[in-house]
């Protein structure tokens, strides 16, 4: 029972937006570099602590994201950490298969404005068609 209020104890310190959700930054431990930014719900960050593998709320299909379900490209969870404010999370994970974008990339942050607008700067490791076969 003690571990159980323990574990609650630390998620009522976060301070949830109104739809109950923090955005969380993935940086990747090895690189240092910022793979993503996600949402999680009170659910999905209890469960990535539990399981130490990312599972993010996706706010556009309204339901759990374990993150690699279908890619195979998990996330797996080295540490977790909480910012000064307490509402914004940060992952520091190792990135299975180098792919932690929907589009194939090592980075979601793939896009750097320049003069002209946005340029794509890094490229596709694997196709999002070969990644997500129906």
């Amino acid at each position: 029972m003690l571990n159980d209020a323990i574990k609650v104890h630390w998620l009522d310190e976060i301070k949830w937006n109104d739809d109950g959700l923090v955005p969380v930054i993935t940086q990747e431990t090895v690189t240092g570099k910022v793979l993503t930014l996600a949402w999680m719900n009170r659910e999905s960050l209890a469960m990535t602590a539990e399981l130490r593998r990312a599972v993010y709320w996706s706010r556009s299909r309204q339901k759990l994201w374990r993150k690699g379900e279908q890619s195979g490209h998990e996330q797996r969870v080295l540490d977790i950490r909480l910012d000064c404010d307490n509402d914004a999370v940060l992952l520091e994970v190792e990135q299975v298969g180098g792919i932690a974008c929907h589009t194939g990339r090592h980075s979601c942050f793939f896009q750097r404005l320049d003069a002209d607008g946005w340029v794509s700067v890094e490229p596709v490791i694997k196709d999002a068609s070969q990644i997500y076969k129906k």
